[in-house]
């Protein structure tokens, strides 16, 4: 298991953090330079920010800077790894079984949950499955010195103040001992891996014992969890993803999560569910094809969308999303047969030839991401290619 739980840490390394952009992301002091010197302008600030001077010292005291936090920042080899093979290692029957216990063990919480904020236990027992093992490794970095390090990095520094801030606060409402709390190394806690800010705005004591313990409560971590993703947007009593099948022939360029049309009009044009029928055909959806037109189909609802917040990786949220399906009684998809993925080397040589065509792809990574996958459908048209963002030698040696 450990070597898939290193792998699932590098994957939620940004979008976490990322989605603190949104809700009030902002550089506190200038990042960068003598660390200690950081650190002293970081407490200064969240006194004069409203921080007790004495809890603020005691919080900042023994703050070190943490290298191996830097290295974590800077791995991003998981993204690489297409669905089919990403889900195939996520997804074991060990975690089926146990995600079955669990909702037994549960049920009165997430029957709590479901009633409260209409969150599926499905979804929720996904990402508590690949964040933590079901609560069994939560990381053993130090938080704060994670946060701290990652604020005076020049890479992110708006997305980690604001966290550090947030620390202090649990730190002064007795949630958090800057000494020995620890989780991922881009700053997450407990069981379902939540950053500070996101635990002031939406920890939940589930349990009733007067505290939010992340950690150890598994009720507190999963209402939280819930709460969250209602915040977030999540539409109670409404589907998330369902695996359908494609006809031969279809209009390919009419995938991909930016085009939506209500489910019924998708099963007019010759897409069929799996399992037969689709429960709510006028919801809106997208066709999406994560290894292009011969492998594995999907239809995302606008649920689908919310789980971006959680985490910004397409790979790791379409995985978690059927998985919650699976733990809901779906069958294992279809694999179809699907054009083998580039290598590293090809697809940075794609991202290198689609950037002098004049696309954004961000940085040379070997990843496709959005800007990667908008350029390569840009190309496929134009090329008169199917317009399945999946990249192919033939796209490839085209270009």
């Amino acid at each position: 298991m450990r070597p898939i739980l290193s792998a699932i840490c590098l994957c939620l390394a940004a979008a976490p953090a990322a989605a603190a952009t949104e809700r009030g992301g902002e550089i506190i002091v200038p990042c960068g330079g003598d660390f200690v010197a950081f650190t002293d302008a970081m407490e200064q600030a969240a006194v004069q920010r409203g921080a007790d001077p004495a809890a603020a010292a005691r919080f900042f005291s023994g703050v070190r800077q943490d290298q191996d936090t830097i290295a974590a920042d800077r791995r991003q080899g998981v993204f690489s790894l297409p669905f089919v093979e990403f889900a195939q290692r996520l997804i074991s029957q060990s975690r089926m079984d146990r995600g079955a216990q669990n909702a037994e063990r549960y049920a009165d919480v997430f029957d709590r949950i479901e009633q409260i904020y209409g969150v599926p236990r499905g979804v929720l027992m996904a990402f508590w499955a690949f964040e933590t093992d079901y609560g069994a490794v939560q990381g053993d970095f130090n938080t704060v010195d994670s946060l701290v390090t990652l604020s005076h990095d020049c890479r992110r520094p708006e997305l980690f103040q604001p966290q550090v801030m947030a620390a202090l606060e649990l730190y002064e409402r007795g949630d958090l001992d800057p000494r020995s709390t620890t989780g991922a190394w881009a700053g997450e806690i407990g069981q379902v891996q939540m950053l500070p800010v996101d635990i002031l705005l939406n920890g939940v004591d589930g349990d009733d014992d007067g505290q939010v313990r992340l950690k150890t409560s598994t009720p507190d971590a999963l209402m939280s969890g819930a709460k969250m993703l209602s915040d977030l947007g999540w539409r109670p009593n409404e589907p998330w993803l369902e695996e359908v099948s494609v006809p031969a022939g279809f209009p390919w360029e009419e995938s991909g999560l930016e085009n939506t049309r209500p489910a019924e009009e998708w099963t007019r044009m010759g897409v069929t569910p799996r399992d037969g029928s689709i429960d709510r055909p006028d919801l809106p959806a997208s066709l999406i094809l994560p290894q292009g037109k011969d492998g594995p189909a999907f239809l995302a609802y606008p649920n689908f969308s919310v789980l971006f917040e959680w985490n910004q990786s397409f790979t790791y949220v379409l995985t978690a999303a059927y998985f919650g399906t699976r733990l809901e009684g779906a069958q294992i998809f279809n694999v179809g047969n699907p054009t083998p993925p580039l290598s590293d080397a090809e697809m940075k040589e794609l991202q290198r030839k689609l950037q002098s065509r004049g696309h954004d792809v961000g940085e040379v990574d070997g990843i496709l991401g959005a800007g990667t996958r908008a350029a390569v459908r840009a190309e496929q048209a134009r090329l008169g290619l199917p317009v399945d963002a999946w990249p192919t030698q033939q796209l490839l040696n085209a270009l």
